[in-house]
């Protein structure tokens, strides 16, 4: 069920489409998306923090002490290419159990829709804006790099191949090549597609993140080489940005 599509031709397809401003009405139907996580078949939680007990494609051992992210634009596009975009954005913490659970402000038609998006991180005009929240949350990606708002923060630690307990920070951002003026960027948020729905009353979305898919595929992520200031090294941006392909799944929808 997980589709991840090339965001160019997303946007390029809403921006031929017909949007409705969710504003101007009030609609009968409200959506939550639910979020779970798993390392491959074994779930995660909070309570399996700053445990070595994870290992990666690589074969490091590691723990998880921090996991957060960003979810944006969630949009309901019918089969006539009509659409209905949320404005809302969202910090997923796994260590606040409230944000496991989104739910946004507006409320939508009912009826079929061809497909369901969401956006990881933000798209770039939705990144250079200012969110009291986010700042509030530590969120910002420094000046020198460009600015704007990370896309997610994932931390802990691993057994090296020295055999020492080492941290590493997995965190991801628009890449950017800061060695050069201007600085050059290159796009990471992507857009989630978890297929089409008919929606006759409140719908709950169950999605999981499996957690392992940042470190393997397609690239087998080597911890030892890869593990701190990854935000202003470009390459390993881009290979977190590639290895998105697998992370999100749509588990089931299911009426309140």
């Amino acid at each position: 069920m997980n589709k991840i599509l090339a965001t160019t031709c997303l946007l390029c397809m809403i921006l031929c489409s017909c949007h409705k401003d969710l504003d101007d009405e009030v609609f009968p139907t409200s959506v939550t998306f639910n979020f779970s996580h798993s390392w491959d078949d074994t779930p995660v939680t909070a309570s399996d923090f700053n445990s070595l007990e994870f290992t990666n494609a690589h074969g490091e051992l590691l723990s998880i002490s921090k996991l957060r992210y960003l979810i944006s634009r969630i949009t309901f596009e019918k089969p006539n290419g009509e659409y209905f975009t949320f404005d809302d954005h969202f910090l997923v913490d796994l260590t606040q159990e409230n944000t496991l659970s989104l739910t946004p402000n507006n409320t939508i038609p009912p009826g079929e829709y061809s497909h369901v998006y969401f956006t990881f991180g933000f798209n770039n005009e939705d990144n250079y804006m200012n969110y009291t929240d986010l700042n509030s949350a530590s969120w910002n990606v420094p000046e020198m790099l460009g600015g704007g708002y990370h896309f997610m923060q994932l931390e802990g630690k691993f057994i090296d191949a020295t055999n020492t307990e080492t941290g590493y920070a997995y965190h991801y951002i628009r890449a950017v090549d800061n060695t050069q003026s201007p600085l050059v960027f290159e796009d990471t948020f992507f857009t989630v597609d978890i297929g089409a729905v008919n929606l006759s009353q409140t719908t709950n979305f169950n999605i999981n993140m499996n957690i392992a898919e940042w470190f393997k595929n397609p690239n087998t992520w080597d911890l030892n080489q890869l593990n701190n200031m990854l935000m202003p090294n470009s390459d390993a941006q881009m290979m977190m940005y590639q290895n998105r392909q697998n992370v999100f799944s749509l588990e089931s929808v299911n009426p309140f």
